[in-house]
């Protein structure tokens, strides 16, 4: 695997060390990999924030996650840009721990520190914004992107199954999403797309 560094300021901020390999905008569904306690990688979806002005780009860990815990113990981790919707949806359910950082299916990686920038609590569920500042990225493949309303709709579905146990969301509207999302897998999305649908299907203890 090729893994081509770059130094200098980044498009997103004048003062990383190097840069994201991507112009990151809104918010960038991610994988990130981080070194648990017993030396694996764990794997876990993260929605990236674009730097406002000059700040860094962020990201919000809530509750006490295996992300939360790495980044805390171990001040950062891999952020991967993948298009695989299985390794999406698998990273943002299960729990997955692998024995090296970069998966298979990254286009691209950040080698990222995590620091604390703020904290706080949104019912009972603890939560921490982390500053992101990248310390080495690469490229593995260059590709011309495009539209797929199945893989959205995967992402998506990662978004509310990952909801479905908590107080503050009604239950009943995230199992219609659920069922809208896997109407439109099966019109829009490819063998891959519905291979991930019926993965998060396995995954989540609810019918729809």
């Amino acid at each position: 695997m090729t893994r081509d560094s770059s130094e200098g300021g980044g498009p997103n901020s004048s003062c990383s060390r190097t840069q994201w390999p991507v112009a990151l905008a809104g918010v960038s569904e991610t994988v990130v990999t981080t070194l648990g306690p017993n030396d694996r990688w764990n794997v876990a979806a993260l929605g990236v924030h674009a730097p406002d002005g000059d700040g860094p780009a962020t990201a919000t860990t809530w509750g006490r996650t295996r992300t939360w815990r790495n980044f805390r113990e171990r001040g950062g981790g891999y952020v991967q840009f993948t298009r695989d919707p299985l390794d999406f949806a698998e990273a943002a359910l299960s729990v997955w721990e692998e024995d090296e950082p970069i998966l298979d299916s990254a286009d691209a990686w950040v080698e990222v520190e995590a620091m604390r920038r703020d904290s706080g609590t949104e019912g009972d569920t603890q939560w921490v914004e982390w500053a992101l500042e990248p310390v080495d990225s690469g490229v593995e493949r260059r590709v011309v992107p495009t539209t797929n309303r199945g893989h959205a709709a995967v992402v998506e579905a990662t978004v509310a199954a990952s909801r479905l146990d908590v107080p503050s969301y009604d239950r009943g509207t995230l199992l219609d999403r659920l069922a809208y999302f896997e109407s439109v897998v099966e019109t829009a999305g490819s063998e891959r797309e519905r291979a991930a649908y019926e993965r998060v299907r396995e995954l989540v203890d609810a019918e729809w």
